[in-house]
């Protein structure tokens, strides 16, 4: 059976995690528009995550989805209906990361701080170690931020077993979310496959979320 692009990836980052360059910075010329490996990943926008190094992939191989924590939200999920339909990828890919200020807040309290409240204003600065500057105004979007279900933690906080659950929590629900979408097909002649990982910033490796598995409580 050929190797899956998921597993070259994979195999590619051990090298770019022992200090190999992966990516190709050079334009490559013209190019089809379907992406070559047939790929499409969906990663947080952290600035320490260079997504095409990081996988060993170049220019026009994949689609590259990012927002803040690499959630599958509404939006992403249109963008990879839109990917695996119209432009032929049947590899899924998330990515979330270690030390990720989403681990930071909730949606309840940065909502109540940009809304004007003294005291999440206050444990929101504690958290991200900025002067939080409060916008006095409610608005109606975004709907929700997504933070990460669980206890909150200082911004950047160093890996430990209560992160690292919290992020296998949510790529797991990110999984899930794409798994049962009836638009995106999991079986048959255009079946994609899905898996999730978690990237270390510090050592530059991946490592993967076994699915199914908790998901985390509303608690």
């Amino acid at each position: 059976m050929a190797q899956s692009v998921t597993e070259r990836c994979l195999a590619n980052n051990q090298r770019y995690a022992a200090g190999q360059a992966m990516h190709q910075p050079t334009h490559p010329g013209p190019q089809p528009i379907q992406p070559a490996r047939r790929l499409a990943v969906v990663a947080c926008m952290d600035a320490r995550l260079d997504v095409e190094d990081l996988l060993g992939l170049q220019t026009g191989e994949a689609h590259i989805i990012r927002n803040a924590g690499g959630v599958v939200t509404d939006d992403a999920i249109r963008c990879l209906i839109i990917s695996h339909h119209l432009l032929d990828t049947n590899e899924i890919v998330l990515i979330h990361h270690t030390r990720c200020g989403m681990l930071a807040f909730t949606d309840d309290l940065l909502r109540t701080g940009l809304e004007g409240d003294p005291a999440a204003g206050k444990l929101l600065g504690q958290a991200t170690g900025r002067a939080f500057m409060g916008c006095g105004r409610c608005a109606s979007t975004p709907s929700a931020f997504h933070a990460l279900r669980g206890a909150i933690e200082p911004l950047d906080a160093p890996r430990d077993e209560n992160n690292i659950e919290r992020l296998s929590w949510d790529v797991r629900r990110g999984m899930s979310s794409i798994l049962n979408h009836p638009w995106i097909p999991t079986s048959g002649p255009d079946a994609v496959t899905v898996r999730g990982f978690i990237y270390d910033v510090d050592s530059g490796r991946l490592e993967e979320v076994s699915y199914p598995g908790p998901m985390g409580s509303f608690g």
